[in-house]
C-alpha cells in the first residue's frame, strides 16, 4: 500500500481580519494625504514620518497575510520602507484583490 501525504494547506486568512487590516489602510492613507496638503500643520515632517511609518508598517502587515514576499523583521521606529518597495507591496496586493 502506497501512502499520498498531504501537505497541509494555509488557512485562508479571517476575512473580518482582512477587512480591518484594509480599512486601516484606507484610513492612513487618507492621513497621509492631508498632511502633505496642509501647510499650516505644526510639526508637520514629524506628523508625516509617524503617519508614514505606520502605514509601511501595516502594508508590511498586509503583504504577510496576503502571502506575498516580504522583509521578515519587522520595521523598527527608525525605519521606513523605501518608496519603491512600498509601491511594489502596492501593486501586489492591488494585483490580489486589495483595495483600500
Amino acid at each position: 500500500m502506497a501512502w499520498t501525504f498531504r501537505t497541509r494547506q494555509k488557512p485562508a486568512p479571517d476575512p473580518l481580519v482582512t477587512l480591518r487590516l484594509q480599512s486601516r489602510l484606507g484610513q492612513l492613507a487618507a492621513e497621509l494625504r492631508h498632511v502633505e496638503e496642509d501647510p499650516d500643520l505644526y510639526a508637520r515632517a514629524h506628523h508625516w514620518f509617524a503617519v508614514q511609518n505606520a502605514y509601511d508598517a501595516l502594508l508590511r502587515e498586509a503583504c504577510r497575510l496576503a502571502d506575498l514576499p516580504t522583509d521578515s523583521d519587522p520595521l523598527r521606529a527608525s525605519e521606513h520602507s523605501a518608496a519603491d518597495e512600498r509601491l511594489r507591496e502596492e501593486l501586489e496586493l492591488s494585483a490580489r484583490g486589495w483595495s483600500w
